[in-house]
C-alpha cells in the first residue's frame, strides 16, 4: 500500500516560504497573513495525518512549514516594531520642527 501526500501540507510549506520573504523583502507586516494561513493549513494536515497515520507520508514537511511559518511569523512582527519607530521617529522629528 502506497502513503499518499498529506492534504494541505504543501500549502504550508508555500506560504510559510512566501511568510519569510514577505516579510524580508517587500510586505513587512502583512507576511503575518501568509503565516497564519501557513500554520492553520500545517494544523489540517497534522490532523489528518493523526487521524490516518498509515494513510499519509510526509509529516516532516508538516513540521518543517510550521516551523517556516513561526520564522515568518516572528520576522513581521519584527518589521512592524520596526516600521512604528521608522514612523514614529519621523512624526516626532517634523512635530518638533513645528513648535
Amino acid at each position: 500500500m502506497s502513503q499518499q501526500p498529506l492534504p494541505g501540507a504543501s500549502t504550508a510549506m508555500t506560504m510559510g516560504i512566501i511568510s519569510i520573504v514577505g516579510a524580508l523583502v517587500c510586505c513587512g507586516p502583512f507576511a503575518a497573513i501568509f503565516s497564519i494561513i501557513g500554520l492553520s493549513s500545517a494544523k489540517k494536515a497534522e490532523i489528518a495525518y493523526n487521524e490516518n497515520p498509515e494513510l499519509y507520508g510526509g509529516i516532516e514537511n508538516v513540521k518543517t512549514s510550521k516551523v517556516l511559518s513561526y520564522v515568518g511569523l516572528g520576522l513581521s512582527l519584527v518589521m512592524l516594531v520596526l516600521a512604528i519607530i521608522y514612523f514614529g521617529v519621523i512624526i516626532a522629528m517634523v512635530s518638533s520642527e513645528i513648535r
